[in-house]
């Protein structure tokens, strides 16, 4: 098995509980991490054998703009389009922080990390 990881995809979204959240928007960061067997493009080094990162980054990009009241929530439906999209992925790990939340104080960031095994 190998893990391939993205990691520090920088978003500015509009999700939230808040009405205001979702009319100012944010800055999100996404990491993701995926379990996948590696031997056949490590061997043929050719993309048509790998996960596509670019693929992911854009999959992951699109459910992005999409909105969500809750980070699970976000979570959730990007740990879905991965396992849609890459039947060769048997475990992924998602984390999707929010930077700077309006929680009434300073705080730098929150987030949440979902995991699913297939």
């Amino acid at each position: 098995m190998g893990l391939i990881q993205i990691e520090d995809m920088e978003f500015y979204a509009f999700h939230g509980h808040f009405k205001e959240e979702q009319i100012v928007g944010n800055k999100f960061l996404v990491d993701i991490s995926l379990d996948v067997d590696c031997t056949k493009p490590a061997e043929s080094d050719s993309l048509k054998d790998a996960v596509d990162y670019q693929k992911v980054y854009r999959l992951i990009k699109h459910e992005m703009t999409q909105k969500s009241f809750l980070l699970e929530n976000i979570c959730k439906r990007l740990l879905d389009v991965v396992f849609q999209n890459f039947p060769e992925v048997r475990k992924a790990t998602i984390k999707v922080r929010k930077m700077n939340p309006p929680m009434g104080g300073r705080i730098g960031s929150v987030s949440v990390m979902l995991e699913r095994e297939w």
